[in-house]
């Protein structure tokens, strides 16, 4: 049977406490708002109770904030690339340096345990030093021109205002994925939080402001509103933004996408994430099963990368489902500040139901779940569940939808080929993992007629993944790439140039006129 580390739960006043701590130490205004005013309330799922309220943007200072973000893009954009490159490198400083009271805040407002809490924030710390990287690198093309005496080249400049709308799963990792890159890019950042996480944020601007001041950064270079959709909305409609980075649902991104499109804005959508992992025959179960249990149970199956299909050869299946259901049966549950959790709270009752609705739904399709009930912890207002496995008969509906819970539906396969079609047969893209010790498996699976997604890996689950890659996916996900690689010319314009050098005036494609 699961275990639950602590029972009581911390308290509200105890939280508050350590919000406070963490807040005093980054140089962030503590939030005093009655926990019952009106605004954006700040809750945890460790407990379910409101902590503070944070004041929502009204429409005045959204347009204040993106009209400050414009009028600071005027001189950024012209700021050496490396001197912009400082501004970041001193923002991973001080993350560096504030490390564990991020932590803390996250955990707080998100419910992840201590080590994924640390880790999103050492996330933040490789960004930064990646973007620093490039800040020398923003390359542009020399490119053979036909004709004599001419030069054919690219170069890439700043964008513009960069608007960006985070989830509360990764409240502090995803902005900075865009604020590091926007930056050394030299674009300037309005910010929208998830509502569910504005401390998180306010940590982190604060840590922004103290870099810009400590480099002498105009501090207007990042913006910070709070609130729900209609601000969200006006970083939408708002013409000066000429980027929108948007994380969230799949019924997000379709309202955003042609809003932001029909004003000839650029949009950058990371959106739904319904994984699968196939497992052949010759896969080493030992590395499967560790990889499996954390990229499903892990954060509490709320990761947008999060395994939720386990597609297995019907030679293995029995063994592999026996095993995961054992280790599963381990996993501690409970309050992710305590020492030895590894499965916190889902982020309110919405979550617990849709995940009730999908395993009743998964089982009137035939599906056999096991796992999957709510610990009891002491405290109505939090929601805590035990990772639930569930053999289905096939790829039915339930199969086909994302439920952001830790639910792992496992379906057998014959044949690689019947395994790709049925990785690839729902409507999203973003992450896809095979388990096998066979190079020609693990090939297929890469090649172009193999998995369809944008993350595809290989003896590996399929979440945690580095910033040195461009993140993103296909089709429902929305397309949008975003961290490493060549992500970085989403931020940026490019012109082509010609120079001619000559004496003459030669048109390309062999043109006479005159």
């Amino acid at each position: 049977m699961t275990t639950v580390v602590t029972s009581p739960l911390p308290t509200s006043d105890a939280l508050r406490t350590r919000v406070r701590e963490a807040m005093t130490a980054v140089g962030a205004q503590v939030p005093l708002g009655d926990p019952n005013a009106g605004g954006v309330t700040a809750s945890s799922p460790i407990n379910g109770d409101v902590l503070f309220t944070v004041a929502e943007s009204t429409p005045d200072q959204v347009d204040a904030a993106i009209a400050a973000a414009a009028e600071a893009f005027a001189t950024w954009r012209t700021t050496p690339a490396p001197v912009r490159g400082a501004l970041v490198a001193r923002l991973g400083q001080l993350l560096v340096e504030h490390k564990e009271e991020m932590a803390s805040l996250v955990t707080i407002e998100a419910g992840k345990i201590t080590s994924e809490a640390l880790g999103e924030v050492q996330e933040m710390i490789d960004i930064c030093e990646f973007a620093v990287g490039l800040s020398r690198q923003l390359y542009g093309k020399t490119i053979a021109s036909e004709r004599p005496g001419h030069r054919l080249m690219e170069t890439w400049h700043p964008l513009g205002v960069v608007g960006v709308i985070t989830a509360f799963n990764f409240p502090v990792a995803v902005w900075a994925w865009n604020t590091a890159v926007a930056l050394v890019c030299g674009d300037t950042v309005v910010w929208k939080p998830s509502e569910l996480t504005p401390l998180t944020a306010i940590a982190c601007h604060a840590l922004l402001a103290r870099a810009c001041a400590d480099v002498g950064a105009p501090e207007g270079v990042s913006q910070l509103v709070q609130g729900g959709r209609e601000v969200g909305e006006r970083l939408v409609e708002d013409h000066r933004v000429a980027l929108l980075s948007a994380t969230g649902s799949v019924r997000m991104g379709r309202q955003i996408g042609p809003r932001v499109a029909q004003r000839f804005g650029k949009a950058l959508l990371e959106l739904g994430g319904n994984n699968a992992a196939v497992v052949t025959p010759s896969a080493d179960l030992d590395l499967a099963v560790r990889g499996i249990v954390f990229s499903a149970a892990g954060t509490a199956g709320q990761r947008c990368t999060t395994l939720r299909r386990l597609i297995v050869h019907s030679s293995i299946a029995d063994e592999l489902v026996s095993r995961i259901v054992s280790a599963y049966a381990q996993l501690p549950v409970g309050d992710p500040s305590a020492d030895g959790t590894l499965v916190g709270p889902l982020i309110h009752e919405t979550s617990y139901r849709d995940m009730v609705g999908a395993l009743q739904q998964a089982a009137a399709e035939g599906g056999t779940v096991v796992g999957g009930e709510r610990v009891d912890v002491g405290d109505e207002g939090a929601f805590y569940v035990r990772p639930a496995v569930v053999r289905m008969p096939a790829q039915s509906e339930v199969v086909h939808l994302e439920t952001f819970a830790p639910i792992l539906y496992v379906m057998t396969y014959e044949t690689l080929d019947e395994a790709i079609a049925m990785n690839n047969a729902v409507p999203q893209g973003l992450s896809s993992a095979i388990f096998t010790l066979d190079v020609r498996e693990a090939e297929r699976f890469l090649a172009a007629d193999g998995s369809d997604c944008g993350i595809a890996n290989v003896n590996i689950g399929t979440s945690g993944a580095e910033i040195g890659g461009a993140f993103g996916g296909e089709k429902e996900t929305g397309g949008g790439r975003e961290s490493g690689s060549d992500a970085w010319k989403a931020y940026m314009r490019r012109a082509t140039n010609t120079v001619n050098y000559s004496s003459e005036l030669p048109l390309a494609q062999g043109v006479h006129f005159g």
